[in-house]
């Protein structure tokens, strides 16, 4: 049966005072595909864990110095995003929830089996997948295949303090479809429904990849927020936008946009492309 997830996407830091224990477990999942790194205490751990990235940690609890409990606390508190099981030989000593409760997605007992360990360690793959889904379409508008509102907000928001710490440009356009009720109105919602996904294809095809974010801002207006970009980029990814829904839309778009400058708020910057966006909108509809 193949496996459903690609081990050498993942990378395994696995922490044992007995270093022989620890090889044997570092060899085990490396026969599976991991990345495996191996540390002697949870000190050591702790260091290679702040200079490294890793998905997985996978500890023994009974460790001189500092135990696997705090080391999972110390580090599901620095790295939530991290995948903890702890390992012990002497189980009656902790429970289930003692680990659970500080920190770890799971609890193994030594010795163990191979086939236990990836068990483990899939179950925890899809828990994390099924997550990222669930997040993702909370922020995802389900009509267009573009980011939400809401995200939007919070999106901008991140992007301003970033341009602010970086000092570099950051735009914003706001794009609204003209005529957009008339068209609805004339054939139906399911053929403006049909306009409101095609139009995210639109601006998603003539935006630069990996580096602008467009977004469905609300009814038939959407955003692009646009990093690293001043007026002269805007303005040739306006005209891009503009021309494409010209020549393949149902309906044509006007555009507004704004420039960010560090003694602006958020709402400044959403506000400038609005007004823009207003002043063209009349122009093309009346």
């Amino acid at each position: 049966m193949e496996k459903e997830y690609d081990y050498k996407n993942e990378s395994v830091l696995i922490v044992d005072d007995e270093p022989e224990v620890g090889n044997v477990v570092k060899s085990l999942l490396r026969s599976l595909g991991f990345h495996t790194d191996f540390a002697e205490s949870a000190k050591s751990a702790m260091e290679q864990l702040r200079n490294g990235h890793y998905s997985f940690l996978i500890t023994d609890i009974n460790m001189p110095d500092m135990n696997g409990i705090e080391l999972i606390k110390t580090i599901s508190g620095e790295n939530p995003e991290i995948s903890i099981i702890a390992m012990t030989g002497y189980d009656k000593d902790y429970t289930y929830m003692d680990v659970i409760n500080a920190g770890a997605s799971d609890f193994i007992a030594k010795p163990f089996k191979i086939d236990e360990i990836e068990a483990k360690i899939t179950r925890i793959l899809i828990e994390r997948s099924i997550k990222e889904k669930l997040a993702m379409l909370s922020i995802t508008d389900n009509l267009t295949g573009l980011y939400n509102q809401r995200h939007f907000y919070n999106k901008l928001r991140e992007e301003i303090e970033r341009a602010n710490r970086q000092k570099h440009n950051l735009s914003l356009i706001l794009l609204d479809l003209n005529n957009f009720k008339v068209y609805n109105d004339k054939y139906g919602h399911l053929a403006g429904d049909t306009v409101l996904s095609k139009s995210g294809k639109i601006i998603q095809a003539n935006i630069r990849d990996s580096v602008d974010t467009a977004f469905r801002y609300g009814g038939d207006e959407f955003a692009v927020i646009l990093v690293e970009a001043d007026e002269s980029v805007v303005k040739s990814i306006s005209d891009r936008l503009k021309s494409e829904f010209d020549e393949v839309g149902e309906v044509s778009a006007s555009i507004g946009f704004s420039t960010y400058s560090p003694e602006m708020k958020m709402q400044d910057l959403i506000n400038i492309a609005d007004k823009r966006l207003y002043r063209e909108k009349k122009r093309n509809i009346g």
